[in-house]
């Protein structure tokens, strides 16, 4: 097995590697050290079934409820779909997934830890592959914060609210009734990452409604600031997307966004996604 580091501040491939087989505790071992080291893994050609995916998935953490059932696979309710298949004029996934610079389910008390995708169908034109994926690590943003900065935001406590988001962009439509049912959550604006220790921003544009203690716009002013800091193109790794791929990135570390440079129905996507459980935010 190798683990091949890329040239940005995150981001690895691991090699050499059968996912569907079992494999030893020391090289699982090596590849959590550098989960947590370098935030995103890629580890290509990979033949796993939905049994095989969950259970490395489950490697890393319980395996966490998708409460977007009508996306669930139904043999394998812990795997959603995202894909932009359509089939009876409907949606079989989630088509607009990370259409936002966001990081998953911080509107929940306890954000996975992971979030895996397993490339099924990969959209392509002219034998390019498109709807790549960006990663903004949200460690070094911190990083590049002012001492004065670092001060103000020690201490402050973000509203997190996935509806908010979805009603702004005007995307996830069709699943406003359930999204509304998730209640609003209330997180550090700077989370310490569980096992390294780091500093990490931990806020968005969509989901971050306000700051506990402090008037609305000069709140959002500053979740802007922190937001727009974030995902600057020197803190980010973008991925390109092969069949077979699996990718799985770090929640409290990165935020993301995905490329829609596809469209149906010339060209079909088709992801299988699942996410490990982490704890509550500090």
């Amino acid at each position: 097995m190798q683990i091949i580091e890329s040239q940005d501040v995150i981001g690895a491939e691991v090699r050499d590697i059968d996912l569907a087989q079992p494999f030893a505790a020391d090289d699982f071992s090596r590849i959590d050290a550098a989960f947590n080291a370098r935030s995103v893994i890629r580890f290509p050609a990979q033949q796993l079934d939905e049994p095989q995916l969950v259970a490395f998935a489950r490697r890393f953490g319980d395996v966490a409820k998708i409460f977007l059932t009508h996306y669930a696979h139904p043999q394998h309710p812990e795997i959603m779909y995202v894909s932009n298949i359509k089939e009876n004029g409907r949606d079989i996934g989630h088509a607009d997934a990370g259409s936002v610079w966001h990081t998953d389910m911080s509107y929940t008390a306890t954000p996975p830890r992971a979030t895996l995708l397993y490339a099924i169908e990969v959209p392509t034109e002219n034998g390019v592959p498109l709807g790549d994926t960006q990663f903004a690590s949200a460690a070094a943003a911190y990083d590049s914060l002012s001492t004065d900065m670092k001060r103000r935001i020690a201490n402050l406590r973000a509203i997190h609210q996935v509806a908010g988001r979805r009603a702004r962009t005007g995307t996830g439509q069709g699943d406003q009734a359930l999204r509304r049912e998730q209640p609003t959550v209330v997180h550090p604006v700077v989370r310490t990452h569980p096992f390294t220790g780091r500093k990490c921003l931990y806020v968005s544009k969509g989901e971050c409604e306000g700051i506990e203690g402090m008037p609305k716009d000069e709140a959002l002013t500053l979740i802007d600031e922190l937001a727009d800091r974030t995902v600057e193109e020197r803190f980010r790794h973008r991925h390109r997307w092969q069949v077979r791929d699996v990718l799985m990135w770090d929640n409290c570390a990165v935020q993301h966004l995905a490329s829609f440079d596809y469209k149906w129905p010339q060209h079909r996507r088709l992801m299988h996604r699942v996410t490990v459980g982490g704890s509550a935010p500090f």
